[in-house]
């Protein structure tokens, strides 16, 4: 069976190896039929943290790696917007 692949931003990664990451999907709502976001979080291995909060990853399913993590992320889709530097004048 394939490994799932999902796409998503990355919303903590203060724990050491590990990042979370929210996916969000849309989907019809069944009786009036608009279009509704519907997110989840999902734990992911970060071996080298390299990965920062705001950017778009790719996490692909694994093996458990701990009671939380089921998933690795596998790369950068995009960097994050960047955080406010403030400048010495």
């Amino acid at each position: 069976m394939p490994k799932r692949i999902l796409i998503g931003t990355v919303v903590s990664d203060k724990t050491d190896k590990t990042v979370v990451v929210k996916v969000e999907r849309k989907v019809k709502h069944p009786l009036y039929g608009k279009i509704i976001r519907r997110s989840k979080k999902y734990h992911a291995h970060d071996e080298a943290n390299a990965f920062k909060a705001g950017e778009t990853v790719r996490i692909e399913e694994t093996a458990p790696i701990s009671k939380l993590k089921t998933w690795k992320v596998i790369d950068r889709v995009t960097a994050s917007k960047g955080t406010a530097v403030e400048a010495d004048v």
